[in-house]
């Protein structure tokens, strides 16, 4: 019998351990930049072309590469990083540990320029698939260009798993942004499309933050400083009144290396303790550094999760650092017994509400909407209504007599009032609201309860839908136009699905560099402030962008549904909540919001007649 094992060529190692190292277009971008900073470059440029899917380039200054060197780094386990065992466990370098050049090359086209200051002459070498079809030498600038065309031209499956382009360049930004905080020092410049999205000179960490995120972040740091004998902590944390309602500005940093890590992140939360809103998340990019000997770097093939020796101690130095840097700038609260501590403003209970309750009725979506039909959602009440009359009918007959000295007597009168207004409540379908988050009716199996925010979503989603693919959404134009300036990252977010925004209703305008000029939203949403109303749209597109797996046409529509919806606490008059349950079971799918929550709930008869027996 023949043996059956055997050793697999090179080429189909590499695209199997490519698997591993390169996953999307951002991988690579990780890679190649990482590269760039171990080789002491000072200006990195970065240049992608759909997304990273046609093209990635990354050009650097740095101490370049011989024509050995330019050959063997395209080698498997080839690296200029490690050469002892005792190398693993003392690593300051990024890089991939001699996977990366030879991954990329195996699932790419590849074209490399290197040259050593002191030589006349550079390295030019081409790989596709693994397989080198040019080396030569070559008159190029000092330092190291990589192009890598084509991503997963030989790995078909591969490629069609890749996300819409405004996904993966999302991604790429994010590698890009990671890198950047951790080398304010170096220059570097991102290029989309042959557009300008970044550039950043040297400077300190702050300028840098400002640089990536934007201006108004020049106000909402508050910096971070804390040293023991096993780790040293610094950064920057943002105020609990900028903290936004989606998470992806918290970085974490390890020896410069980025990670993630959620044992941290809850040391953060806590440090923020009574300061932010219900399901808000601040900004912070904290810098972790200790020796190498306490961490564990290679417990995930992609190096962005480590191990500490000493968790506990790290945990207690970071919430330390954040919690004291809160204090300095007089965020965390004080005992003042003369005045609330919180920060969320409220309305006493007693006191008229009635200017507030207008206000908050101003959502007038309500009445804006065509009558649907709602046959259906009518069969909840058949048979209602004679069911309340044969209940008349026996009350009236009863005669309740006191049985006891404490007993509480209902007079006949009372019975017949609570009786008719019980019927007139049934004839007019009104309904009234719990704690102004749910809406109660009355309906033939029991109490219905609908959650208002749920409800308002689903409708809004389906109508927002429709309008994307129809391409039909019409605008209300504002009378005061607002400006709202965007960070690159958004900005170019915003302009790859204008066409998509501008259908639900939204009209903008560029306005000079990351800036745009809001003239119109939705002609059904009233009463809200065009600036808040598209900053929460893009934050909200973002969340579903990295959580989801959806077309962007359901993630426009999603975003923008989840972000103008009725919240809970707003008060509503009886029409409205008719109005709102009416919508509610003319869409298609009325039972569950978009995010998968319950929009309604029958409390049946049986289950209540179980809380009194």
């Amino acid at each position: 019998m023949p043996d059956v094992i055997r050793l697999l060529p090179d080429k189909i190692a590499n695209q199997i351990a490519a698997g591993e190292v390169v996953q999307r277009p951002a991988s690579v971008v990780k890679e190649l930049l990482e590269n760039a900073i171990d080789a002491g470059a000072s200006q990195i440029k970065l240049i992608v072309k759909e997304s990273g899917k046609a093209m990635i380039q990354v050009i650097d200054d740095g101490i370049g590469m011989s024509e050995t060197d330019a050959r063997m780094c395209f080698e498997r386990h080839a690296t200029s990083k490690i050469k002892t065992t005792e190398d693993l466990f003392s690593i300051k370098t990024m890089g991939f540990r001699g996977e990366a050049m030879a991954s990329i090359a195996a699932v790419a086209q590849v074209e490399l320029k290197s040259k050593k200051g002191e030589e006349e002459l550079g390295s030019l070498l081409q790989v596709e698939g693994s397989e080198v079809k040019k080396s030569e030498l070559t008159s190029t600038s000092k330092g190291t260009s990589i192009c890598v065309k084509n991503l997963f031209f030989n790995v078909p499956a591969r490629r069609n798993f890749l996300k819409s382009n405004s996904v993966e360049m999302r991604h790429i930004v994010d590698e890009f942004q990671r890198v950047a905080l951790a080398n304010p020092e170096v220059s570097l410049s991102l290029y989309q499309n042959d557009l300008e999205m970044y550039r950043l000179t040297p400077g300190k960490l702050s300028k840098r933050i400002v640089e990536l995120f934007g201006k108004n972040y020049q106000n909402q740091m508050a910096a971070c400083q804390e040293e023991t004998e096993l780790v040293k902590v610094f950064g920057y944390a943002g105020k609990p009144e900028f903290a936004k309602k989606t998470r992806g500005e918290q970085f974490f940093f390890v020896n410069n290396r980025f990670i993630k890590s959620n044992y941290l992140h809850h040391a953060v939360m806590n440090a923020f303790e009574d300061l932010l809103q219900e399901r808000t998340y601040p900004f912070y990019a904290l810098f972790l550094e200790l020796d190498p000997k306490h961490i564990d770097i290679n417990v995930h093939p992609t190096k962005t999760e480590i191990k500490f020796d000493d968790e506990r101690t790290v945990y207690a130095v970071v919430k330390a650092a954040v919690r004291q840097a809160l204090g300095k700038h007089n965020i965390t609260p004080s005992l003042d017994f003369r005045q609330d501590v919180n920060f969320a403003s409220f309305t006493p209970q007693g006191k008229d509400t009635s200017s507030a309750s207008k206000a908050d009725r101003e959502y007038g979506q309500f009445r804006s909407f065509e009558k649907q039909d709602t046959s259906h959602w009518e069969k909840l009440y058949e048979g209602l209504q004679q069911d309340i009359q044969k209940e008349e009918e026996t009350n009236a007959q009863m005669d309740i007599h006191p049985e006891a000295e404490n007993t509480i007597t209902y007079g006949s009168s009372i019975n017949e009032s609570a009786s008719a207004n019980l019927t007139e409540l049934t004839r007019e379908k009104q309904y009234f609201q719990i704690h102004r988050k749910f809406i109660a009716t009355h309906v033939k199996s029991g109490l219905m309860l609908i959650a208002q925010q749920e409800a308002h979503e689903r409708i809004l989603y389906e109508k927002f839908l429709a309008m994307v693919e129809k391409r039909s959404g019409a605008a209300q134009q504002s009378l005061f136009p607002q400006t709202l300036e965007l960070n690159p990252s958004d900005f170019s977010l915003v302009m790859g699905v204008k066409e998509e925004i501008n259908a639900i209703g939204f009209e903008f305008s560029v306005f000079g560099k990351n800036a745009i000029i809001i003239n119109g939203v939705p002609a059904d949403l009233r009463a809200v402030n065009e600036k808040e109303l598209f900053e929460g749209f893009i934050e909200q597109f973002k969340q579903n962008q990295s959580e989801l797996s959806i077309s962007t046409d359901e993630n426009v529509a999603r975003a923008i549904a989840m972000r103008s919806s009725l919240k809970e606490g707003i008060s509503l008059e009886t029409e409205e909540m008719a109005s709102l349950i009416d919508q509610l079971f003319a869409c298609k799918n009325p039972n569950y919001a978009p995010n998968g929550r319950r929009t309604s709930f029958i409390l049946e008869l049986e289950k209540i007649d179980q809380f009194f027996n």
